[in-house]
C-alpha cells in the first residue's frame, strides 16, 4: 500500500477537523474529534494506511497536540501561521473542514513553512516572563489612573520615586472626596507591586542558577531579563544555520520591497516576538546611554550614530547583540570587550 497519505488538521478550541488525502490529492478519510491529543494521535495510528506528514496550524492548542502526536511517533509538522492563512485564503468558502482538506493538501505538494514548537522548559520559561510582563503592564495602568484621576481635581503629584507614590498620594487626597477612590487604586497597586516584586526575584533566581544565562549576562547592556527571554525564545540555536538571521527573525531588520525598478528599503519589519524586540532595544539603549566602560560594540554602535543617527543606531545594536548572544551559545565563549585603541603620541 501507498505511504504518499498526507494529513490536515483543523484545530479550535473544543474540536478537531481531520482530513487525509493520498499522493493524488483524492480525499480518502474525513473526521471530526475532539481537541483531546490523545484521541487525535489514536485515531491516526487506527488509520488503515501509513501517513507521510500530518500537519497543523500553530496556535495555542497546537504545541500541545504536537508534543503528544511527535511522542506517539507520528511526522507532524506546525505551519507557520501567516503563510497558511495566505494559501487557504483561495478558498471561495472558509470552513473548519475546507480548511483541514487545504491543510492536507499543503502537506502534499510541500507548500508549507515550518515553525519550531517551544520546549517544555522554554514554554515554562516563557509563562513567567509573560506573567511578569502583565503584571507590569497592569501596575502602569493603575498608577497612570491615579495620576489621571487626581489631575482632574488640580492635584499634581510631581516626580515621585515608586516607594514614596503612595505617601504623596494620600498626603494629597487625605481631607478631599476622592480618598475612597485613591485608597481603593492605591490597595489594587500595592498588591500588584508586592506579586510582581516575587515574579521579578525568581527571574533574577533563576538566571543566576543557569550557567548559560550567566555567560549572556557578561555582554553590556544584557541583564537577567533581556539573557532569559533570548534564552526562552531562541530555545534551540541549531535551528538558525547563521547567526545574523536572528536579528531578522525578531524583526530589526528593514522591510524590502523590490520589482521591476522600485527598490526601496524601509522601516524594520517588526515581525517576530515583540517582547524579545523590546528588550533588545532597552538594552541597547542601555549600552549605548549609561554603560561608561568602553567595549569595540559600543564603539562601533557610536559610530553608527555619528553617521546615522540616534535611534538607526540602537536599532543595529539591538540586532547586533542578538547575533552576539547568538554566537556566544553556539561557541561556547564569552563576550570579548575588545583593546581600546591607544592614543597616538602628538609629535614634538
Amino acid at each position: 500500500m501507498s505511504q504518499d497519505h498526507y494529513i490536515g488538521l483543523d484545530v479550535s478550541a473544543r474540536s478537531v477537523n481531520l482530513c487525509a488525502v493520498d499522493h493524488e490529492g483524492r480525499v480518502v478519510h474525513e473526521a471530526k474529534l475532539t481537541s483531546e491529543p490523545e484521541e487525535v494521535a489514536r485515531h491516526i495510528l487506527a488509520l488503515p494506511f501509513a501517513v507521510c506528514r500530518v500537519g497543523l496550524e500553530a496556535g495555542m492548542l497546537s504545541q500541545h497536540i504536537f508534543g503528544t502526536l511527535a511522542e506517539a511517533g507520528i511526522p507532524a509538522i506546525c505551519v507557520e501561521t501567516r503563510h497558511m492563512k495566505a494559501v487557504l485564503a483561495a478558498q471561495l468558502n472558509k470552513t473548519d473542514r475546507h480548511d483541514a482538506r487545504g491543510i492536507a493538501q499543503m502537506m502534499r505538494v510541500g507548500l508549507f513553512k515550518e515553525v519550531h514548537v517551544k520546549t517544555p522548559t522554554s514554554r515554562r520559561l516563557r509563562a513567567v516572563l509573560t506573567a511578569r510582563q502583565l503584571l507590569r503592564n497592569k501596575l502602569q495602568d493603575v498608577e497612570n489612573e491615579i495620576r489621571g484621576l487626581m489631575r482632574d481635581f488640580g492635584y499634581h503629584l510631581g516626580k515621585v520615586t515608586a516607594r514614596d507614590f503612595e505617601p504623596r498620594v494620600r498626603e494629597l487626597t487625605a481631607d478631599t472626596e476622592l480618598h475612597v477612590v485613591s485608597d481603593t487604586l492605591l490597595l489594587v497597586r500595592r498588591g500588584l507591586r508586592e506579586q510582581f516584586g516575587r515574579l521579578d526575584d525568581l527571574l533574577v533566581k533563576l538566571a543566576r542558577q543557569d550557567e548559560l544565562t550567566r555567560r549572556f549576562m557578561t555582554v553590556p547592556g544584557v541583564g537577567p531579563l533581556v539573557a532569559l527571554t533570548f534564552r526562552a525564545t531562541v530555545d534551540v540555536p541549531s535551528r538558525f544555520a547563521r547567526s545574523r538571521t536572528v536579528g531578522a527573525h525578531f524583526g530589526l531588520t528593514p522591510r524590502k520591497q523590490q520589482s521591476g525598478e522600485v527598490d526601496r528599503s524601509g522601516r524594520i519589519s517588526r515581525w517576530g516576538d515583540a517582547m524579545m524586540r523590546s528588550l533588545l532595544y532597552e538594552g541597547a539603549q542601555v549600552l549605548l546611554t549609561r554603560v561608561k566602560r568602553w567595549s569595540a560594540l559600543k564603539a562601533w554602535a557610536m559610530q553608527v550614530a555619528r553617521r546615522r543617527g540616534h535611534k538607526k543606531a540602537i536599532i543595529a545594536l539591538a540586532r547586533k547583540i542578538a547575533v552576539i548572544l547568538h554566537r556566544m551559545w553556539v561557541d561556547g565563549t564569552e563576550f570579548e570587550w575588545g583593546k581600546r585603541p591607544e592614543t597616538a603620541a602628538s609629535s614634538v
